[in-house]
């Protein structure tokens, strides 16, 4: 059997102490830099029980966090897709709803002659806006409420909005727009 010389030992030590120093820092880390990170410290322990020097070492260190982040960004997504579920409490007490933008302070830089909001079961919201030249345009987001925050998002941006509402008046707050709408139908 092989010993383990100065340099492997240095080396695996070294990897060691970097898995242990990342590994201290997983609270802000994703799970694929965790599986980066704890795959680096398994593949070079791997790499020098199979190698017995540094190159095994070293080796089993890069296969390792190849693998490690491969597996963690899989884990990531699988968490993302499951968050896009809303549950019925998210989703109330907009659900089913439809209602019509009375004004938005600022007004916005494309000029509508009317802008309808329709808030599904599911967790979409569509928005049909017809522009001042009269062209129709529709967009389909996510929505949930968590207290008294309306969150809407898609997958390139995410609003927060303070939102509250008042018999058949809804108004809400971005930070940027504040915004009055009227409920249609029941």
């Amino acid at each position: 059997m092989n010993k383990i010389g100065g340099w492997e030992r240095i080396v695996a030590l070294g990897v060691l102490c970097t898995v242990i120093l990342f590994g201290a820092g997983c609270a802000t880390m994703d799970k694929s830099e965790m599986g980066a990170v704890g795959g680096a410290g398994v593949g070079a322990l791997v790499g020098q029980a199979i190698g017995h020097n540094t190159a095994g070492t070293l080796i089993g260190a890069g296969v390792g966090v190849g693998l490690g982040y491969i597996i963690g960004n899989e884990v990531d997504k699988s968490d993302a897709k499951k968050r896009q579920k809303v549950t019925q409490e998210e989703v109330q007490p907009l659900a089913n709803t439809t209602w019509q933008v009375v004004s938005i302070t600022p007004r916005p830089k494309k000029h509508y002659q009317s802008m309808v909001t329709r808030f599904n079961q599911d967790g979409t919201v569509t928005t049909t806006t017809t522009l001042a030249n009269g062209k129709v345009e529709t967009d389909n987001e996510s929505y949930r409420i968590v207290g008294a925050t309306l969150v809407i998002n898609k997958p390139n941006y995410v609003i927060n909005s303070r939102y509250r509402i008042d018999g058949n008046k809804m108004y809400m707050d971005t930070g940027d727009h504040s915004i009055v709408l009227q409920r249609v139908g029941s």
